[in-house]
C-alpha cells in the first residue's frame, strides 16, 4: 500500500470512530449505516437495542443488477437508497439515523441518502 492509500484508510476510521460514538440506533429509530467498496455500494438498517441487523441493500441484489447496465456508480447508490427506503417502509420503520460510516458526505455516500429521503425515509 502507498502512503496515500495508508493515510486515506486512517482517516476514514477516525472519523467512522468519531460518527459512531454519537450515531445510535434504536428499535424506534434504527441506523441506517452504508459501507462503500471500490465496486459497489451496500446499505443496512440496523437495531443497535436488538443487535440485529433489520433491512439491507446493496448493488449486488438482483433487483438492482437487472437495472445496472451502463449506469454509473452514483445512479447504482441511487437505486440502491430506493430499494433500502421500500424495504424499510415495508417493515415499518418510517425513521433512521443515518451513519455514513466515515466516509465524506458527498458522491455516492449523498446519492445514496438523498434517494432514501427522496422514497418517504425521514432522517
Amino acid at each position: 500500500m502507498s502512503s496515500g492509500v495508508k493515510d486515506s484508510r486512517i482517516a476514514i476510521k477516525r472519523r467512522h470512530e468519531r460518527v459512531r460514538k454519537r450515531v445510535e440506533g434504536t428499535t424506534s429509530r434504527p441506523r441506517l449505516c452504508v459501507f462503500r467498496s471500490l465496486n459497489h455500494i451496500y446499505a443496512q438498517v440496523i437495531d443497535d437495542g436488538e443487535g440485529c441487523t433489520v433491512v439491507t441493500a446493496s448493488t449486488l441484489d438482483a433487483e438492482i443488477k437487472g437495472n445496472s447496465e451502463g449506469k454509473n456508480k452514483k445512479a447504482m447508490a441511487d437505486l440502491v437508497g430506493k430499494l433500502i427506503a421500500e424495504r424499510a417502509k415495508e417493515k415499518g420503520i418510517e425513521q433512521v439515523v443515518f451513519d455514513r460510516g466515515g466516509y465524506k458526505y458527498h458522491g455516492r455516500v449523498k446519492a445514496l441518502a438523498d434517494a432514501a429521503r427522496g422514497a418517504g425515509l425521514r432522517f
